[in-house]
């Protein structure tokens, strides 16, 4: 038996996952409220994972997962699946990805120098 839901809970889940991860490492939020976390988070562990897109889509999407899957068992998959997909977003949406001279993007090269 199929579940007709499962495609629209997981595109749901995607775009949730990109939205929330993209507000807390990308945006200043409503009356600044996600740029007060990020100064009070620091330069610590915390603070580096609101600076990338990337780290914060795998826990954000882990709560996700568990309104998306249909049980306990495709929860890790669906875990994965979800950041993976907000991944895709975020680099469809970005305003430039960075090039190698190969023609490869290099997004994880471009945040460690940041960092």
């Amino acid at each position: 038996m199929t579940d007709r839901g499962a495609g629209f809970r997981f595109a749901l889940g995607s775009l949730a996952t990109w939205r929330v991860a993209h507000l807390l490492a990308e945006e200043d939020g409503p009356f600044d409220a996600v740029v007060r976390l990020r100064l009070r988070a620091g330069n610590g562990a915390l603070g580096e994972l609101m600076d990338c897109f990337y780290c914060l889509s795998v826990w954000v999407a882990a709560p996700a997962a568990l309104a998306v899957a249909r049980s306990r068992r495709e929860a890790p998959l669906t875990w994965l699946a979800l950041s993976g997909a907000a991944c895709l977003l975020e680099r469809a949406t970005a305003d430039h990805v960075p090039v190698e001279s190969e023609g490869a993007p290099h997004v994880l090269w471009e945040q460690a120098e940041v960092g």
